[in-house]
């Protein structure tokens, strides 16, 4: 029988294959969320059982997403959706010495340092950390639940609730805990909040967790999230983030993935932006499996700025799909999104990105660019940038490129002398640099330029321990 970390069985917890070895289908899940109901519900955050039941229900009706839906066309999930998963219903400990995980030490990044390890947030090492300042709030979402319920409560699912997405609702029904941050007003923290994310397991492994971040009116913080994975297993990630960023605050959120190839990882990151607040978002992929990066900005005041954007380096049979939306609902509103994707042997990349400007977002500016090179043919890139404006007094674009290495630039530097392998990694690093230059904590680009120049050289095949953070 599969065991969780060798210590308990699975029969309550996990989707058992049938005798003739069938394959995990939804109705497996549903019937799996039925007969373990209680055992959720009793160890979940009690803020998440609040909207469990409808995320069921509408995962009952709608299932899991497959190609044919228009929004995840670039996406298929359908084979390690398939695979017989543990589920941790009973929230067993997950040994882990943090200390070997994390070995990396880059001054001004490691500020406030936390471990999430597969939806469980680790006791802050206090020996490690500096003091956050008075009134900031960095625990479990099940902490929370229990000493902030009304805090937590006032913003849990006001965000995802709205998304017509089949991987938030089944995120709802078995999401039992993630991470909850809180700013007060006109806090402003020195350093980055770092969140390492480790997926951990001694069997193939599912996990769905909730994450709450609250920024309130004139406060200011960095998240730097990092993703690894320690075991040589199979893992199904689906994390639901929701940040809501007050009058005046200003938000950066890094999310830097460097898993292993049998990892899928489903990622909704869900920002509302109140008057006058700043929001950056910059995601870099450097190794992956299956990746699916769902972000929607809402601008619901007048006078936002936001800028999103992210990396892809991608070989072997590696995929990511980058699916944005950011919309404007008030006027006088800046936003810029840039992805740019490098796609090798057989990767394959998506991008779709929505701008939307309502009636009433009058003198909006909205620009929007996904450049992408593909060093062999057998890589493969589909783009879709969308406008939708009803208003009359805007500025927008939005534009995609997909092609070679420049040719011209190639042969320009061959004749300097400089080997044709060299002068590749000279043009594709070029290409990326603008995507880092979005970095704003100095320590954390110049490292991300050197791991970046390594991967792009090949030096880094496979992911290592925390190279990332």
């Amino acid at each position: 029988m599969t065991n969780i970390s060798n210590t308990a069985p699975l029969k309550e917890q996990s989707i058992a294959t049938d005798v003739n070895g069938a394959k995990v289908t939804e109705q497996d899940y549903i019937e799996l969320y039925e007969q373990n109901y209680e055992l959720i519900k009793k160890n979940s955050a009690k803020a998440l059982n609040l909207i469990r039941e409808k995320g069921f229900e509408n995962f009952k009706e709608f299932g899991f997403p497959t190609p044919k839906l228009e929004s995840y066309k670039y996406t298929d999930i359908r084979e390690p959706l398939k695979v017989d998963y543990g589920l941790n219903f009973k929230r067993l400990n997950f040994p882990i010495n943090t200390s070997e995980v994390f070995k990396c030490d880059v001054p001004g990044v490691s500020t406030h340092l936390y471990f999430v390890v597969n939806d469980t947030l680790l006791a802050a090492d206090n020996k490690r950390n500096k003091p956050l300042p008075e009134g900031v709030i960095i625990t479990s979402l099940s902490e929370a639940s229990e000493k902030h319920p009304e805090l937590v409560e006032k913003y849990i699912g006001k965000l995802s609730e709205n998304q017509k997405d089949e991987m938030v609702y089944f995120n709802h029904a078995f999401a039992q805990d993630g991470f909850f941050i809180y700013v007060p007003k006109n806090v402003q923290i020195d350093g980055p909040i770092q969140i390492i994310n480790v997926l951990r397991a001694d069997v193939d492994f599912m996990l769905n967790s909730h994450n709450l971040v609250i920024i309130e009116e004139g406060a200011k913080a960095q998240v730097l999230v990092c993703d690894h994975t320690r075991d040589d297993v199979r893992f199904f990630s689906n994390r639901v983030t929701e940040v809501f960023v007050k009058e005046n605050a200003t938000y950066e959120h890094y999310k830097m993935e460097n898993v292993s190839t049998k990892t899928t990882d489903v990622t909704s990151l869900l920002i509302d932006q109140e008057q006058n607040s700043n929001v950056l978002g910059n995601l870099l992929t450097l190794h992956n499996g299956i990746t699916r990066n769902n972000v929607e900005i809402d601008l619901d005041g007048e006078n936002c700025e936001t800028y999103l954007c992210g990396i892809v380096l991608s070989d072997q049979n590696q995929a990511t799909d980058n699916h944005t939306s950011i919309i404007h609902n008030q006027p006088n509103s800046h936003s810029t999104a840039l992805f740019k994707y490098i796609l090798d042997e057989e990767s394959k990349g998506g991008f779709t990105g929505r701008l939307y400007v309502a009636k009433d977002a009058q003198k909006s500016l909205a620009y929007q660019t996904n450049k992408n090179i593909l060093m062999k043919r057998t890589a493969k890139m589909r783009t879709k940038p969308q406008l939708e404006i009803y208003a009359d007094d805007v500025k927008c674009s939005h534009g995609a490129t997909i092609g070679q290495l420049d040719e011209n630039a190639l042969f320009y530097l061959r004749q300097r002398g400089i080997s044709e392998k060299e002068a590749k990694t000279l043009l594709m690093y070029a290409f990326a640099a603008d995507v880092l230059e979005h970095i704003n904590i100095s320590a954390l680009k110049d490292r991300m330029k050197i791991l970046i120049e390594k991967r792009l050289r090949g030096e880094l095949t496979r992911h290592e321990g925390c190279m990332l953070c």
